[in-house]
């Protein structure tokens, strides 16, 4: 094999390989029947399984995007979608200046978990190191993850 057909090769390969991560599935009927009663009226999302097996449905309401997650069982897990750093709560906010001000905000989502409830999921960066942090509304860290 010449050399010069590397490249291409490689192309190809990166291709094959996003496509079997990011294939779409079909859900089993009891996630589909929980998504149903969960979002009454959404008929057409988008399933991926994702590392541990569950099942993500990506969908749209009122042009917002969201993504829930599903046990294969059916059992609902979480359902989350981005929002602005300004559209999180205030305690949350002052928290965040006062203990990570230093820190650049990379991503921000909210979300409704089956196991903790209403949280705000922020996802720091600061000198190519990440950190997420979980808070409840009133500004209370639930879960902190060095990513790197």
């Amino acid at each position: 094999m010449k050399l010069k057909n590397i490249p291409a090769l490689l192309v190809l390969f990166a291709m094959f390989t996003a496509i079997g991560t990011l294939q779409a599935q079909d859900a089993p009927e009891a996630v589909k029947k929980t998504f149903q009663k969960k979002y009454p009226g959404e008929n057409d999302p988008d399933w991926h399984t994702d590392s541990h097996g569950n099942y993500e449905s990506h969908f749209k309401i009122d042009g917002i995007k969201y993504r829930a997650d599903f046990h294969p069982n059916g059992a609902w897990i979480e359902t989350e979608t981005s929002i602005d750093k300004k559209d999180l709560p205030k305690a949350i906010q002052n928290v965040i200046k006062e203990r990570y001000g230093d820190r650049k905000i990379s991503e921000v989502e909210k979300v409704q978990s089956a196991a903790k409830g209403l949280f705000y999921d922020v996802e720091f960066k600061q000198k190519g190191k990440n950190m997420d942090v979980e808070f409840k509304e009133d500004g209370t860290i639930i879960n902190l993850d060095d990513l790197d």
